[in-house]
């Protein structure tokens, strides 16, 4: 089956691109792929079926972070990775968490199977991007898990490793904790004064 006159493997290329080659069922028809052309793509092997409604163009090469790509496009373009599925990213953390976190506007619908939905505020510098995949800064990581409740030493291990690593600094993290406010940017001031510093 050749590709239909409306398809435009261009403008698909164009939208999977900066997701690490992963896309939507919805942003395959936006490029003119109908479900069957979908279909068809998949059988032929130029697009991998991730999970459900998850695609990826097979000539980009399989990302350790395929469950967040599913996860983050399940749950829309505006929500954000988050909490210790970030740290996951960055590489702070060996814990797994049991389910996906993400930051969502307090609109998005929070019933999704697999994901922990957050609908916290979220301010433009709260957000990165890392392996194409938008998620929130290490600061921001930082101070949600600690007042998401993950274990102290936990949280106190990851902050050690972010500044060893250079990921952030003590300034950094203290004036935000300052600039925050609330549960987290206490045990996140404590921390700070646990793993020393300037």
């Amino acid at each position: 089956m050749p590709y239909a006159s409306s398809a435009s493997p261009g403008r698909l290329y164009a939208l999977a691109e900066p997701q690490a080659g992963y896309f939507t069922a919805a942003q395959a028809q936006t490029a003119g792929f109908s479900h069957s052309l979908l279909a068809y793509q998949v059988k032929t092997g130029r697009f991998l079926r991730v999970d459900h409604g998850i695609y990826r163009l097979a000539q980009f090469p399989h990302s350790p972070f395929e469950d967040l790509y599913a996860a983050w496009l399940k749950a829309g373009p505006a929500a954000v990775i988050s909490h210790e599925s970030a740290l996951v990213v960055y590489g702070l953390s060996d814990h797994l968490p049991g389910a996906v976190h993400l930051i969502v506007p307090r609109t998005a619908s929070r019933r999704r199977t697999g994901l922990r939905l957050h609908t916290h505020h979220l301010e433009r510098q709260d957000i990165t991007r890392r392996e194409g995949l938008p998620l929130t800064t290490v600061p921001r990581t930082l101070a949600d898990v600690a007042a998401g409740g993950l274990a102290e030493e936990l949280v106190v291990q990851a902050t050690q490793e972010a500044l060893q690593r250079g990921l952030t600094t003590h300034a950094t993290l203290r004036a935000y904790a300052q600039r925050r406010g609330g549960r987290g940017a206490r045990l996140l001031l404590k921390t700070l004064e646990q793993v020393g510093g300037p």
